[in-house]
């Protein structure tokens, strides 16, 4: 006999846990993004000190993922969708401004931590990915 411990279908009172992290998730992408349109020129300028090409238009690119898929999230809309782009994003920018194989010992162990944390992040849209929305949300599913 299988046991299903804590599956929401058979506990509903655990929507509220999985609307919970979905709107976790998204305030980090939604800081983010915020930050980016306080400081549109310092971004770019970082970005660029990575050799990121056109940084002037991908700061716009880059904030206006944060930002419109931070609320589809918070919103419960269209969530599998908004999870791909963050996926997609977090990937890229792991690659690109956390490569702790590619920089000197002493910045080693920081981006290493910071990558480690966006694949823990990737995790978690891959879970909204895989199950949508939840009950708590605009659009369920």
């Amino acid at each position: 006999m299988a046991v299903h411990a804590l599956s929401t279908k058979s506990v509903p009172s655990l929507d509220w846990a999985y609307a919970l992290g979905r709107v976790l998730l998204a305030l980090l992408f939604l800081w983010s993004g915020y930050g980016k349109i306080a400081n549109v020129a310092g971004t770019a300028g970082y970005m660029k000190s990575f050799g990121m090409p056109l940084p002037e238009v991908l700061v716009w690119v880059a904030l206006l993922v944060e930002l419109a898929g931070g609320a589809m999230l918070v919103l419960g809309y269209k969530v599998r969708w908004a999870a791909l782009a963050l996926i997609v994003f977090t990937v890229i920018a792991s690659f690109v401004f956390h490569a702790f194989w590619a920089v000197p010992p002493e910045q080693a162990m920081g981006q290493q931590i910071n990558f480690m944390k966006n694949i823990a992040i990737i995790g978690g849209l891959l879970a909204l990915l895989a199950h949508g929305s939840g009950r708590i949300a605009i659009e369920r599913g």
